[in-house]
């Protein structure tokens, strides 16, 4: 069963993309609901507020941390900037799960929202998807032992270290389903 971190933002279209691919789903909105959970997203959304709600629940932070030690956690658009090691917002709460520098909003701002195809490369597969950027943030920097995953015009927009991925765009949004197969799944039952 996979976690949706259900504070804010945009946790339906996760939802409906781990139906699409037969993974049980549970949204996380406190601690307790982590206990049950194999793997967890971390929304789009606005990455300070979900920063402020997570504060006033230092439980839910902590399950947070120690379900990255053993877990995948998949984290789109503002849940890359939580993600990371360090973000241009002293406002954010980073959680360091990938060794990557991020800025928020640096593609513009949502009247500057686009649709884009990026190549996902992942061991045998390459794959092109369909994702959108709204107010995404950008990689700045990538640190030992991150993998890209995708990019689009030669800027990474997402990674993999370990066990976690995080992006930078809104595939769920355009219903493709393999960042979270790769995330979740760790096989390719979908062919491309």
């Amino acid at each position: 069963m996979i976690g949706v971190l259900a504070l804010q933002g945009n946790f339906d279209s996760h939802i409906k993309i781990l139906k699409k691919i037969n993974l049980k789903h549970k949204l996380v909105k406190t601690s307790d609901d982590l206990s049950s959970v194999d793997g967890l997203i971390i929304p789009g959304g606005e990455s300070t507020t979900i920063t402020n709600l997570l504060r006033k629940n230092q439980s839910l932070m902590d399950g947070i941390n120690k379900l990255s030690k053993k877990k995948p956690i998949l984290g789109s658009c503002a849940g890359l900037i939580l993600m990371s090691k360090e973000s241009n917002d002293s406002r954010v709460h980073n959680f360091a799960f990938l060794d990557v520098i991020t800025s928020r909003n640096a593609y513009g701002r949502q009247v500057h929202s686009f649709e884009a195809k990026i190549n996902v490369t992942d061991g045998s597969i390459s794959s092109d998807i369909d994702v959108l950027f709204i107010r995404a943030p950008k990689i700045d920097k990538i640190n030992n032992d991150v993998e890209v995953l995708a990019t689009f015009q030669e800027e990474v927009v997402a990674v993999k270290q370990g066990i976690h991925i995080g992006i930078s765009c809104h595939p769920e949004l355009l219903n493709e389903t393999l960042i979270h197969e790769i995330c979740f799944k760790g096989k390719y039952e979908i062919s491309r």
